[in-house]
């Protein structure tokens, strides 16, 4: 098997002398090899393709049956077929232990048959593995402008999505952090990169509309059904906002990250919210993938 590694090098300027210090290669692993350079361009055109992204903490995943769900039903929906969960996981063990304690996971499922041919339709999907530096997310808090916009299939986690990224900078020539998205009903739905939730003071609440549902967001779910802190999904529209006393964003850097304004709208009990979600993500079991499930 041919073999390629993607280094990472660290260079640290002293006066006139400059000290090269070598850190952790992170790797990119296609069906379980190396990638080669020559495939590179390939991989850059595959944008017929889904993916998850997970956080590793001490070699131990959160949330696995989610993720694993989401690639098996974007799999059947894309292609009409999906790669065995066994298959999956022994990918990812593969990068969890040949990795650091601490790392981000990419797993991106396509189709080696490529766009804009009826050749994809039916064809068995490949995987590629990405590994990179652990991520939590920023600190906040954030702002966040409301933008009109709605995504293309939006309950499937699809690559060269280029409107989070236009939206985003969109957001930021506005004087805000980031953007949430309204649908053509009036109703928010969900941020660039990001899931939404509300505290009127005695539940948490997500918004009703079509969304992707990350791994992040069913994990709080369930925790917080076993806490007994109450839930609910509605539609909500910016009139409602004012009514709101917190707000979140969350994904799979983590649980919770305070939101103190929407638009004009303006939340001072959103670092409680904060605190409930940590809470309840506190409470997901972690689980050591190369012990449990290999």
């Amino acid at each position: 098997m041919r073999a390629y590694a993607i280094s990472e090098t660290k260079f640290v300027q002293l006066g006139f002398n400059i000290m090269t210090t070598s850190i952790f290669t992170y790797q990119t692993l296609l069906n379980g090899q190396l990638v080669p350079s020559s495939e590179m361009t390939n991989l850059a055109f595959s944008g017929f393709a889904h993916f998850t992204a997970l956080q590793v903490r001490n070699k131990r995943i959160k949330g696995l049956d989610l993720h694993l769900g989401r690639l098996r039903i974007a799999s059947i929906k894309l292609y009409g077929r999906a790669l065995s969960d066994d298959l999956v996981l022994s990918h990812i063990n593969l990068a969890i232990k040949n990795g650091p304690e601490n790392q981000s996971i990419t797993i991106i499922i396509f189709s080696p048959k490529g766009e804009f041919t009826t050749e994809s339709m039916h064809s068995e999907p490949a995987i590629l593995i990405r590994t990179s530096p652990p991520e939590n997310g920023p600190l906040g808090p954030l702002r966040l402008a409301v933008i009109h916009h709605e995504r293309t299939l939006p309950e499937i986690k699809h690559v060269g999505e280029i409107g989070k990224t236009y939206y985003l900078h969109q957001a930021k020539r506005q004087g805000f952090d980031d953007a949430v998205f309204i649908n053509k009903n009036g109703n928010l739905s969900e941020g660039t990169i990001w899931n939404l939730a509300f505290w009127d003071g005695e539940s948490v609440i997500w918004p009703k509309a079509d969304m992707l549902e990350g791994t992040m967001m069913e994990i709080i779910k369930r925790q917080l059904t076993k806490l007994n802190i109450p839930q609910r999904c509605e539609s909500i529209d910016l009139n409602q906002l004012s009514k709101l006393k917190g707000a979140v964003v969350m994904n799979s850097w983590t649980p919770g990250i305070c939101v103190t304004e929407i638009s004009s709208n303006k939340f001072k009990g959103s670092d409680q919210l904060v605190s409930i979600l940590r809470k309840a993500y506190h409470c997901e079991p972690e689980e050591n993938v190369l012990m449990d499930k290999i």
